[in-house]
């Protein structure tokens, strides 16, 4: 039986309307969920975010540069202004349920025109505070701005339910390396003094995100180390700490979890990478999903990933995970998105 599949979100092409018809037709009904790809501005994931700090009364820039890596683009942080207290600082709107809205405008008459298979829903990625934050803000704000930056971002979602019929979505969380490269350095941050306390603390943070979204609406979590210029934050050891987050979602979240995906490196197919997934815990509802496929080493390396991680998945997980990349299409060269559909579709059809 083909194994589904599923996109992480940006797809580098000119418009929405273009990534539902061409994805759609490469994937048909292998793909259950169907993102806009976050085209245009929001290509390089959260830089599109900028005018929510830049226009906003409460904040200056500070003088300070951020690298989530040491090759990584630097970025000057924002402060805030003179007088003006955390207590203090408003986030308005965040322009997820905007953007939304008017993707599944074009989805829906797709949908409805037999160019989306029937029982595709619509995706919608959102990223919670602590990413966004890092990158813009600087340290010694995180831990007072975090919770006020997540209840706007909960707004959004309140609104995108409002706006798209619950049976016809999907919302995904962004879980990247603001959380796993802290991890696995085990940095000690305003996040938490060890990982033990991170894990918390992070798990804490997307169980509420979670469960504000309606429990119609499927829910999705997409762990990750970063994709700046191809490149990880951090090189994960082998998969530890994205299992032990997954358990903790698990076992806290009050309302079912469809998918849980977790990126592996290109050069990891051995086992001991992969050992951690004997301690994986997922609801039965779950989905897992390993992003195991690279567009360098295509279908052969992808099934050198899948065969490795088979060994170690307890029943019924070794027989229908789903397959995806690490991270998002949006950087990559849009001449190479039609071979690397095509070898997502290779790969799933052969598992």
């Amino acid at each position: 039986m083909p194994r589904d599949i599923h996109l992480v979100g940006s797809v580098p092409m000119a418009s929405a309307r273009e990534v539902f018809e061409k994805v759609s037709a490469a994937l048909g009904t292998r793909i259950k969920r169907l993102p806009d790809g976050e085209t245009g501005e929001r290509g390089d994931w959260i830089s599109w975010l900028e005018p929510i700090f830049s226009e906003n009364p409460a904040f200056q820039k500070s003088g300070e540069f951020f690298r989530v890596h040491a090759t990584g683009t630097g970025r000057e942080r924002y402060t805030l202004r003179p007088g003006v207290r955390p207590q203090d600082v408003h986030f308005g709107n965040l322009f997820y349920a905007d953007i939304a809205a008017q993707s599944y405008v074009q989805f829906k008459r797709l949908k409805d025109a037999g160019r989306i298979p029937a029982g595709t829903k619509f995706q919608v990625d959102l990223v919670p505070a602590h990413s966004v934050i890092w990158l813009f803000v600087v340290d010694a704000l995180h831990a007072p701005l975090d919770p006020i930056y997540n209840e706007a971002l909960k707004r959004e979602i309140d609104k995108i339910a409002a706006a798209i019929p619950h049976e016809e979505l999907a919302i995904q969380f962004d879980v990247a390396s603001a959380v796993f490269a802290r991890l696995e350095r085990n940095e000690a941050s305003s996040y938490g003094r060890t990982k033990a306390e991170m894990q918390d603390t992070f798990a804490n943070i997307l169980v509420a995100l979670g469960n504000r979204v309606p429990v119609d609406i499927d829910l999705l979590y997409h762990l990750c180390y970063g994709d700046s210029g191809h490149k990880h934050v951090v090189e994960p050891t082998d998969m530890g700490d994205m299992v032990e987050f997954a358990n903790r979602m698990s076992r806290r979240i009050m309302r079912p979890i469809q998918l849980i995906h977790m990126p592996v490196p290109r050069n990891r197919s051995d086992d001991a990478y992969f050992a951690p997934l004997q301690r994986l815990q997922l609801r039965p509802e779950t989905e897992l999903c390993l992003g195991l496929v690279h567009y360098t080493d295509g279908v052969e390396g992808a099934r050198r990933r899948l065969e490795t991680a088979k060994r170690h998945l307890a029943q019924p997980h070794a027989s229908r995970f789903s397959i995806a990349t690490e991270c998002g299409f949006g950087r990559r060269d849009p001449a190479t998105i039609p071979e690397l559909l095509r070898i997502h579709a290779t790969v799933a059809d052969a598992a």
